[in-house]
């Protein structure tokens, strides 16, 4: 009876040992446990399963091949657990049903509650002695060590059983997703709707699908190297993938059979400093504090350390210092930052000169600025009674005011006398002295009248791309299919008109046997914002200071079937509904490449969305098309300038548009407004004082041009051509006659046509 008794009690206490560990913490069956028939349940044969080369984990081995010498690896404490033997009148303990974490969902998947759906705490084997080698690192941070050919995990240093060991299918090492997520700490719920495991990670949200090689990322989808699947009840996935889901480092050791994994569970600290710039003694500092945790524990004090003042009395470097502790009582790095207390800002100096004190009626007036800023910002000038001349007699006052970024300023007054002998009329002194670039009046009635110039008209070779239709994009797709080899010219000009971010690309593909190289020759690029004529008038400034200064020269090669993102400054700021971008680029390619310009979602890949994209439909009002020679070179030998006269460009009349076909359609096309085309201007011999004018007639213009290789805009400020009679100074000869050679193309956004005006100066005095 006493043997009997005392074999009731080791049964009962074995019964109870199993009752408090979770099924999946709990050692497994000799069946399940054997990586055989854990890759004959994955796969065919064991043979079968040989890994991917991408994959840095080898596969689950049964037997080393013959003189194979195998290092002793750090042994691992085994628990048995004797197999019980029914006794008459026991009933066994049964284990206690495991607790779902909250807001899980538990229901059949395939007619079976898979084993993750059930959420409980693993409980740690036996305690074991720990080694170096599996010590917690720095606070917060530690080691999860996965054995290979075993279901034994050591979290920093405690031991615990997987509910299924590591499994190679296909080539890709599988753990349990239930296991590996409770290791590092994080929440996860079982959907069995979607039939989803979905894992919480501070913020971030991961779904992973039974039989999906797609899990996503608050929402981005990302490719596994295998198939997410349930093997006896326990989700696998890929380990590669949960440790990129995680952001979890890990290494392999072949020596031990291992893969170790670095966990850190510190919280994280930051914080900036508002405004930008803080003065001594004025400035009220604002502390904008982040913190998180990686496994979302709530953040329950912050610690400030170091020179942390709401205002700084004395300029110089203070060195402040922020960390947060959370629930778990882990401590995050101390993040520092040097805040710079400059000296309160001083006003600026106005100041200026004037080259008399005294002038006659209609004498200009030079006024030199002299004003200054202590700090040497830049200060923005308004003048008060500036004029190029002056025609009342008696004592002027003219003002300066500047104005610093703060809005600091000060103002000058100075005084001169206007006598009453008159040396130019208003007319005179406005054609004599206006800059290029401001605008003046002239009788826009007739203009249309004077005579144009003769020239003769010949072309370089620059096929052009017009990609402008549909200028407002509703959709993302392929706006402009093309291939060009030799010299190639670009146009591109579209506003986004939908409700997300979107990218505009130009991408060239190579569809040759052999490398091909593109050489950017000049190249223009300007937005994203609203304003179409604010970036046809930049783009085009940029497009001719690279002709001047050679500063967007560069080079590409593409391999046979290479496609990459050309001109990549068009797609480094995403577009925001209602932007506009512009491009005007020349280039040269030594074999034909095709050419794509495409509009997409700004988190997409063009290249890998390229197969896929619609080519889309024009707009019916702009112009899309390629066309050839659009380099027009207008030569005039006979003297200019000694009676009136104009050169128009633009109207299709007397000079004609470019006719070309729209690739995509099969059909011809004018090029209306010759946007793209690029004008050389060369007038042989214009005579000695002749006012040179821009007078634009289809309305509203900006951009500039080239005279003689200096840049001018058409014009300095505001906007030209709301009447006809608005010109803009483009060039004054002096005593002498010379040749003058004019770089002009139509800025995006702008209206035709246009008249160069010629006009001779009156005497000077």
């Amino acid at each position: 009876m006493n043997l009997k008794k005392v074999f009731l009690v080791a049964v009962l206490a074995v019964s109870q040992s199993i009752a408090a560990v979770p099924a999946w913490a709990a050692p497994v069956s000799t069946e399940s446990a054997t990586p055989q028939s854990v890759n004959a349940a994955a796969n065919t044969a064991d043979t079968q399963l040989q890994p991917e080369s991408t994959d840095p984990l080898p596969p689950l081995v049964t037997e080393p091949p013959a003189g194979t010498v195998i290092p002793t690896p750090t042994p691992v404490p085994a628990v048995v657990v004797p197999t019980a033997t029914p006794v008459p009148g026991v009933t066994e303990t049964p284990i206690p049903a495991a607790t779902v974490a909250p807001g899980a969902t538990i229901a059949p998947v395939d007619g079976t509650v898979p084993t993750d759906a059930v959420l409980p705490t693993a409980t740690p084997l036996t305690e074991t002695p720990v080694s170096p080698s599996m010590t917690t690192s720095a606070a917060g941070g530690g080691q999860l060590i996965l054995m290979m050919n075993s279901n034994k995990m050591f979290r920093n240093g405690t031991p615990y059983t997987a509910n299924q060991p590591m499994a190679v299918k296909n080539g890709v090492s599988y753990v349990s997703i239930r296991a590996m997520v409770e290791m590092v700490g994080v929440a996860f719920t079982y959907d069995a709707k979607t039939k989803e495991v979905i894992v919480t990670k501070g913020t971030s949200i991961m779904r992973f699908k039974t039989d999906s090689k797609i899990y996503t990322v608050d929402g981005t989808k990302v490719t596994m190297k295998g198939p997410a699947y349930q093997f006896k009840g326990t989700f696998m996935i890929p380990l590669t993938s949960i440790t990129s889901a995680l952001k979890i480092p890990y290494t392999v050791d072949n020596v031990q059979k291992r893969v170790i994994l670095t966990l850190n569970t510190k919280p994280t600290a930051s914080f900036t400093v508002q405004p930008k710039e803080i003065y001594a003694g004025e400035t009220t500092v604002n502390y904008v504090t982040y913190s998180s945790s990686p496994n979302g524990t709530p953040i329950v004090e912050e610690r400030w350390s170091g020179n942390k003042m709401d205002v700084y009395d004395q300029p110089g470097f203070y060195t402040v210092i922020y960390s947060v502790r959370d629930a778990n009582n882990l401590w995050s790095d101390p993040y520092p930052v040097t805040i710079q207390v400059l000296q309160p800002n001083q006003p600026p100096v106005a100041q200026f000169t004037t080259d008399k004190e005294e002038y006659k009626m209609g004498e200009p007036v030079t006024l030199t600025d002299t004003s200054y800023d202590p700090e040497n910002e830049e200060l923005t000038a308004t003048w008060n009674n500036r004029s190029l001349a002056y025609f009342t007699p008696g004592p002027l006052s003219i003002q300066l005011t500047v104005t610093d970024k703060h809005g600091l300023s000060s103002t000058f007054e100075k005084m001169i006398t206007i006598t009453n002998e008159q040396l130019y009329t208003q007319d005179e002194v406005t054609k004599l002295f206006t800059i290029p670039g401001d605008i003046i009046s002239m009788d826009g009635g007739m203009i249309p009248a004077l005579p144009n110039l003769p020239y003769t008209l010949s072309s370089e070779g620059y096929t052009l791309i017009r990609s402008n239709s549909p200028e407002t994009v509703q959709t993302e797709g392929v706006l402009y299919r093309e291939s060009s080899v030799g010299n190639t010219r670009f146009l591109v000009h579209h506003m986004n008109n939908m409700a997300t971010r979107q990218k505009l690309y130009v991408i060239a593909t190579n569809n040759n046997l052999y490398p091909t190289t593109i050489n950017i020759q000049y190249l223009g690029i300007a937005g994203p914002v609203t304003s179409p004529e604010y970036t046809g008038k930049v783009s085009m400034e940029k497009y001719f200071n690279s002709m001047v200064t050679g500063l967007a020269e560069s080079q590409i090669t593409l391999q046979p079937g290479q496609s990459l993102p050309i001109m990549t400054d068009l797609n480094k700021v995403a577009m925001k509904p209602k932007d506009v971008m512009s491009l005007s680029a020349d280039l040269f390619s030594d074999l034909p490449v095709q050419y794509n310009v495409v509009m997409v979602e700004q988190s997409k890949d063009p290249v890998a969305e390229l197969p896929y994209l619609p080519v889309l439909d024009i707009d019916g009002v702009h112009t899309r098309g390629t066309f050839p020679d659009s380099t027009r070179i207008m030569n005039v030998t006979d003297l200019v300038g000694t009676t009136q006269s104009k050169l128009l460009l633009g109207d299709n009349i007397k000079d004609k548009n470019l006719d070309g076909i729209d690739p995509m359609k099969g059909t011809y096309v004018s090029n209306a407004g010759n946007f793209g085309v690029l004008y050389k201007i060369v007038l042989d011999r214009v005579a000695a004082n002749t006012l040179i004018t821009f007078n634009p007639r289809g309305g509203p213009y900006l951009g500039p041009l080239l005279v003689n290789g200096t840049m001018v805009n058409l014009p300095n400020k505001g906007v030209i051509g709301k009447t006809s009679d608005t010109n803009a100074v483009v060039y004054r000869t002096g005593e002498y006659e010379g040749r003058v050679e004019i770089v002009f193309s139509v800025a995006s956004g702008s209206n035709l046509p246009v008249n160069f005006v010629f006009t001779p100066l009156p005497a000077k005095k």
